[in-house]
């Protein structure tokens, strides 16, 4: 019997990515879960609840699979953010968070569909924003990067420029936590290596 198919229930091509850099190649299967749904004050509930809502639009599809949901949000000052709906928006927030303190909150829901069970985590990480000008807001914004992203900022991307330092799982600001799916996979059963995608070896150049 070989392993379930791996699903991310996300349409975030980073989510997608770093599944592929950590040697798992998910069948991508966005919940299109409309999230303006669920009203919750508390951030960590609100995002396991919002992870857990599109992993389970997402596993009726399928009979037999792991389906992973997703969510992220960022809390500043006290606000809650997630992607920012507009430049005017997203200039107005990076004004908010520069040279501040923010936590990304991003829930993690993972269906077994095999054994019928489901693991809840949320991982939350400090983020420390440098002090940019705004000239620099201005010129990232207009990238249209930060308009993709839940915190108005890609780690990953340019928004990396304009972090100071991270307290916590770095992954997770990128909108899944590694250390989370390995737990999750080994309280299932499950060997993480065993969903690495096999590489072929390149041939040695004379």
């Amino acid at each position: 019997m070989g392993m379930p198919p791996f699903v991310l229930a996300s349409a975030s091509s980073a989510r997608r990515r770093l599944l592929q850099s950590a040697g798992i190649e998910p069948v991508v299967c966005p919940s299109d879960f409309d999230e303006s749904q669920i009203q919750l004050s508390d951030p960590e509930l609100l995002v396991q609840t919002l992870a857990q809502c599109k992993a389970n639009t997402v596993a009726a599809q399928f009979e037999s699979a792991l389906i992973l949901g997703c969510d992220s949000l960022l809390l500043v000052n006290g606000e809650l953010y997630g992607k920012p709906v507009n430049s005017e928006e997203a200039i107005a927030r990076w004004q908010q968070m520069r040279g501040g303190v923010g936590i990304l909150y991003t829930g993690h829901a993972l269906i077994d569909l095999s054994l019928q069970r489901t693991l809840i985590r949320t991982q939350m990480t400090k983020v420390y924003f440098a002090q940019v000008s705004d000239h620099q807001i201005e010129a990232y914004v207009a990238t249209g990067e930060p308009l993709k992203c839940a915190g108005c900022f890609a780690l990953e991307g340019r928004g990396g420029l304009f972090v100071e330092k991270l307290e916590g799982c770095h992954t997770n600001v990128i909108g899944l936590s590694l250390p989370i799916l390995r737990s999750f996979l080994d309280q299932l059963g499950y060997d993480v290596t065993d969903f690495w995608q096999v590489m072929k070896p390149q041939a040695a150049q004379n």
